[in-house]
């Protein structure tokens, strides 16, 4: 049978596909890295055991590929019924064996990797909602399980860093992060000087946090404890 390829034919897309699956083997690795007792212990996210990292991973596929299905058939497909429901879902799956459980991310994962790859050039133009009510270009799909699966995967605290990140998608999240902040009136005392990459300077608040872009992205979004000599400030809410 000869191989299947992307049905999408923008390079920047088919870059960004690319990220977005190297993300998923990322966090696939770290995955089997661990024991099936190693998945009863907490996770970076307060109140989570990597078993509801790896649930919510992977019910986060499912959401995404009913989205791809919105799109190619002009049926409304929501990503979750409620955000109650959708926190039900996590819980449950978090209860689940650990064979069920590593079997629900990879089927996820390949289900919504070949519903990408199917999806014809047109489509990918076509209009989605997300959970949080935004109506964005099923493109957007894209940048949305790569944020996943790449900073869950440090969230499984087995290895993963922000070192190991893409800069293009910490650049991407950084402005994700900054542009939140802005919109909810956000970090307003705080100022941000990234040492590396000074467009991407953020605020003129007059507690300064610097530092490279790695080190940034990591105290933003809450996956880097502070390494310098004095403490940083408390980052401000993002999701």
């Amino acid at each position: 049978m000869p191989e299947r390829h992307d049905l999408a034919t923008d390079p920047t897309l088919l870059e960004q596909l690319l990220v977005a699956r190297r993300g998923t083997g990322y966090f696939s690795r770290l995955l089997e890295r661990l024991g099936d007792d190693d998945l009863d212990e907490p996770s970076l996210l307060p109140g989570w055991s990597r078993r509801h990292v790896v649930a919510h991973v992977g019910y986060n596929a499912r959401a995404i590929t009913r989205l791809v299905d919105w799109a190619t058939t002009g049926i409304e497909t929501p990503m979750y019924a409620s955000p109650a429901v959708r926190g039900e879902e996590i819980e449950a799956g978090a209860t689940q064996p650990p064979r069920a459980l590593r079997h629900l991310h990879t089927h996820a994962a390949i289900t919504l990797d070949v519903a990408w790859r199917d999806c014809p050039p047109e489509t990918w133009l076509h209009t989605v909602k997300t959970a949080q009510g935004r109506i964005v270009p099923l493109t957007e799909t894209v940048w949305m399980r790569t944020r996943e699966v790449w900073l869950h995967a440090i969230d499984l605290r087995n290895g993963g860093d922000v070192q190991e990140v893409p800069r293009a998608v910490l650049e991407r999240l950084l402005r994700d992060i900054t542009g939140m902040w802005d919109q909810r009136g956000d970090g307003q005392s705080l100022r941000i000087r990234v040492t590396d990459d000074d467009s991407l300077d953020w605020g003129d608040g007059e507690s300064v946090v610097a530092g490279t872009l790695q080190q940034i992205v990591g105290w933003a979004s809450g996956r880097e404890r502070a390494t310098t000599q004095h403490p940083r400030p408390v980052a401000p809410r993002w999701l």
